[in-house]
C-alpha cells in the first residue's frame, strides 16, 4: 500500500523506469511507510506486467511467487528478531534458544552474497531489500559495500533507514538517497478522520508519524507509554541502578519483543522526553508528551537550560549505538544516570 503522503515519490520512482539506479536509500523518520514503498517497488521490478499506475499486477507467475513468500529473486535482509516475530505470527517459530539478534549479522550478508552469485531464476532482475540499514555494524556494512561497489547484473538494492548518519559514508555514497519528511497538516488531518481513537492518542508520541502511531497502538503502546512515564517521571538518582535492571528485563520480555520495543525505541523516547523538558524551559510547547505537562513542568523547574541541552545531546549519542550495545544493562545505566544528573542539576 502506498500511503497518500508517499504517492508523489511513488510516481517519480515509476517514471524513472529503466533509469532506476542499482542502489537506493530511503531515508526518513520511522512510521512513514518507507518499508511498504520499498516492497511495492520490489513487486513492480519483479512483475512481468505492471499496471498503468506502476503497481505489480498480482497475477503473473513472479507475483504469485512473491505473494506466497517464495520468490527466489527477492532477498529480504532484516534483523533475526524481526524475522522471528514474523515466524511466530505464522506459527512457525521454534521454542528455546538464545534471544534473537536485533542486528543484521555478517552471516546474513554472506548468505546474500552466495544467493546473488548464481543466475537469477526469472530473467536477470533481482531485488534486495535491507531494513533497517542502521542495524548493520561496521563489519557487516563493509561486506555489503563490496556488493554495492560491484553489483550483480540486473540487481537493485533498496536500503531503508531512519538513522542515516549512523551508516558508513561509503554506503550512503553508493546509493541514490530519497528523503521523506513528516506528512503535512492536511495529510495528517485526513488520516486522523479515519484512524481509531487509540491510534490518534499515540500520534504525538510517534512524532507525528501515522504508521508509528498505528504500530504503537497495535503493540500495546498505551501500556508501554504508561510504564515509561511512571518510571521516568519519578526517577530518583538512588533508583537508577534498580530501574536499569527492571528496564533490561522489560526490553527482553516477550511483550516488548512482540511490540518491536527495544533499546533504540526506548532511547528515542528518552530523547523525546528530554526534548519536551527543554521546550518547557525555553517557553515552548510540548510535542511528544502533551498529556504529561504537569509532571514535565515540575521536572523542568529543577533543570537548567544548559543541563537539558547537554542531556539531549548525550542521549543522541547513546541512541546512535543503541542497535549495537556492548552491554544492554550498561547502556541503560549510563542513559538513566545522565538523565538523573541533569534533572537534579540547579536551575539556570
Amino acid at each position: 500500500m502506498i500511503h497518500p503522503w508517499l504517492q508523489p515519490t511513488w510516481t517519480r520512482l515509476v517514471e524513472l523506469g529503466e533509469r532506476l539506479p542499482h542502489a537506493l536509500l530511503f531515508v526518513g523518520p520511522a512510521g512513514l511507510g518507507k518499508r511498504a514503498l520499498a516492497e511495492a517497488l520490489a513487486a513492480r521490478l519483479l512483475c512481468d506486467a505492471p499496471r498503468a499506475d506502476g503497481h505489480a499486477c498480482g497475477h503473473c507467475e513472479p507475483c504469485l511467487w512473491r505473494i506466497s513468500g517464495n520468490h527466489p529473486d527477492l532477498q529480504r535482509v532484516v534483523p533475526e528478531a524481526e524475522a522471528l516475530v514474523a515466524s511466530e505470527a505464522d506459527g512457525a517459530a521454534e521454542a528455546g534458544g538464545k534471544a534473537a539478534s536485533t542486528q543484521i549479522r555478517i552471516d546474513q550478508i554472506r548468505e546474500l552474497q552466495a544467493a546473488l552469485s548464481v543466475t537469477g531464476h526469472h530473467g536477470t532482475r533481482r531485488v534486495v531489500l535491507l531494513d533497517p540499514a542502521e542495524a548493520m555494524n561496521g563489519v557487516t556494512a563493509n561486506a555489503l559495500l563490496k556488493l554495492l561497489e560491484e553489483p550483480p547484473e540486473g540487481c537493485v538494492f533498496v536500503l531503508v533507514s531512519s538513522s542515516p548518519r549512523t551508516l558508513l559514508p561509503t554506503i550512503r555514497s553508493r546509493c541514490q538517497q530519497w528523503h521523506f519528511g513528516r506528512p503535512d497538516e492536511a495529510a495528517l488531518a485526513c488520516w486522523a478522520t479515519h484512524a481509531d481513537p487509540g491510534v490518534r492518542a499515540m500520534l504525538a508520541l510517534g512524532g507525528g508519524m501515522p504508521l508509528a502511531a498505528e504500530r504503537l497502538a497495535e503493540g500495546g503502546g498505551a501500556a508501554l507509554h504508561a510504564r515509561f512515564v511512571r518510571d521516568i517521571g519519578g526517577l530518583q538518582p538512588a533508583d537508577v541502578l534498580r530501574l536499569a535492571g527492571q528496564w533490561e528485563a522489560w526490553l527482553r520480555s516477550k511483550e516488548a519483543l512482540a511490540a518491536g520495543f527495544g533499546l533504540p525505541e526506548l532511547a528515542d523516547w528518552m530523547q523525546r522526553w528530554v526534548s519536551d523538558l527543554a521546550a518547557l524551559r525555553l517557553g515552548g510547547r510540548l510535542r511528544f508528551f502533551p498529556a504529561q505537562e504537569g509532571v514535565l513542568a515540575a521536572l523542568a523547574s529543577r533543570m537548567s537550560v544548559a543541563a537539558a541541552s547537554a542531556c539531549y545531546n548525550e542521549l543522541a549519542q547513546i541512541r546512535k549505538v543503541s542497535r549495537h550495545p556492548l552491554s544492554l544493562r550498561l547502556v541503560l545505566e549510563d542513559m538513566l544516570m545522565r538523565y538523573a544528573r541533569a534533572v537534579a542539576g540547579a536551575r539556570g
